[in-house]
Order: structure tokens, then C-alpha cells, then sequence
């Protein structure tokens, strides 16, 4: 039955399912009888309803002598999965402290003296989101080169909420972009978006991926073939930043 394999994907052994459709079925039900109804032995019927009343799907009354369970209104299922979602978020935010907590020690293992460039790839839009995460932790403005058009139609639901974010953080941002109308609208936005922004002289001068250079790191966004890739080198970032900024001014100055 379709009940069965839905319990079980939310994580109900194949006799607490039994014991539960039982008991459904019995309405008010003794150990005993839900024993002799699932064939299974009275003492794991009594461990198999002990877990039930804790999931909260299942309650306990005594009539006269004897002790009845009871199973309800199977709607008791979503307020179940609601309390394992709290607690799931729970658990989620009380790991999410602990690792902020080791960060200062696990950070202090990592080799500052290295001159060694680091090269991270991220591949799908999945990996790319997490590149841009890294972009805020930016610590001065971001230079970019940046096609609108491109950006959103690679990730097309992330970057109005990433905007939002990145501008509550505090990074400003300079951006170095063609001419095509989704980039012209989006410069109309610059102030609210502590955006700078210089468009290229004319409209067939274009490019599809982007890049941004911040700290010590250069991103390289390629929206045609779903991968980004980061460079932390200071040199390279550097050089990066000194070619940025002569262009930038070129094309300020003609503006």
C-alpha cells in the first residue's frame, strides 16, 4: 500500500507502520490486542507504541483495569513533521555555532605563509551561487566586469535577493559593463545598490562571462558553461586590480 512506503520514506519502521494502521483500524486498542492483530509479540508492541506517543501520534488512556492506546486523527502526521523540522533547525542552528566557535582554531591551521596561489572550481548553478557567496566577505569595493543580460539569465533567480544582501553588508561595488538593456536598467538602480557603473563605448563591444576582484581574489564566472573558478593569489590580484583601474578611468574620462 501507498500509506506503507510514505511512512517509511518519513522514517517509521515497517512495524511501527503495522502497529499505526492497527490501531487506525482498532480505533482504542491493549497491547494485546494490537499484538494479535500485527503478529507481533506483546513486549515489542509495547517499545513499538512507547515510540509512537513520543512522535506524538499516538496517545494512552486507562479505562477500568486496563491501559488503551489510541491513534487519532492521522493529521497528527503534519504536526509530527513540523516538530521534526523545528528540531531539525534546532539542531542545524546549535551546529552552525559550534563550527563558528572552531573557525578561529581551524582557520589558524591553515598555511598564511604560502605563497602558493589557491584555485577553487565550483561547477552547475549550484556551485556558482556558492562562488558569489564568497564575494561577501569582500573587504573593500568590488571591481567587475559584468554582463546583466548573462548574469541573470545563467542564475536567474538568484542575483536580485544576492543585490539585496551584498548592499546590506555594506559592499560597494564598481562595474565595468556593455550596453544592452537589462544592464541600462539595472544601472538605473546604482545608488540603492551601492553600485558604480561605467558602460563600454558602444553596443558591440560585449562579453558574456564575469569577473570580480576583491581582496586578494579574482572570481571568473562562466555563464555558458556553468562553472566558476577562484583565484586567491595577491600577485595576480594585483595586476588584476591595476588593469581594472586604468581602464576604468578611460572610460570614466570619455563618458
Amino acid at each position: 500500500m501507498i500509506y506503507q512506503k510514505i511512512l517509511q520514506q518519513l522514517g517509521f519502521s515497517k512495524k511501527e507502520v503495522a502497529v499505526y494502521a492497527a490501531l487506525l483500524e482498532l480505533d482504542s486498542a491493549t497491547a494485546g490486542e494490537i499484538a494479535d492483530k500485527t503478529e507481533i509479540n506483546r513486549t515489542s508492541c509495547y517499545d513499538i507504541l512507547d515510540s509512537l506517543m513520543k512522535k506524538g501520534i499516538v496517545s494512552k488512556f486507562k479505562k477500568k483495569t486496563k491501559i488503551y492506546f489510541h491513534a487519532g486523527d492521522p493529521k497528527r502526521l503534519i504536526s509530527y513533521l513540523e516538530r521534526e523540522r523545528e528540531e531539525a533547525n534546532k539542531k542545524i542552528t546549535k551546529q552552525q555555532q559550534l563550527v563558528k566557535e572552531a573557525l578561529p582554531e581551524l582557520s589558524s591551521l591553515l598555511h598564511p605563509q604560502s605563497t602558493k596561489p589557491k584555485v577553487t572550481f565550483f561547477e552547475g548553478e549550484k556551485g556558482m551561487r556558492e562562488a558569489y557567496e564568497d564575494t561577501l566577505d569582500a573587504k573593500k569595493v568590488i571591481l567587475a566586469y559584468a554582463n546583466v543580460k548573462t548574469m541573470h539569465e545563467g542564475l536567474p533567480n538568484f542575483f536580485p535577493e544576492y543585490y539585496k544582501r551584498r548592499t546590506k553588508a555594506g559592499i560597494s561595488i564598481k562595474a565595468i559593463i556593455p550596453q544592452n538593456e537589462p544592464s541600462k536598467e539595472r544601472a538605473k538602480r546604482d545608488t540603492e545598490e551601492l553600485r558604480q557603473t561605467v558602460f563600454l563605448p558602444n553596443s558591440e563591444m560585449t562579453f558574456s562571462p564575469e569577473v570580480n576582484i576583491y581582496n586578494n581574489k579574482v572570481l571568473i564566472a562562466s555563464w555558458k558553461e556553468k562553472m566558476a573558478v577562484i583565484i586567491e593569489s595577491k600577485e595576480l590580484a594585483d595586476l588584476q586590480k591595476l588593469i581594472y583601474n586604468l581602464l576604468w578611468n578611460y572610460l570614466k574620462k570619455d563618458a
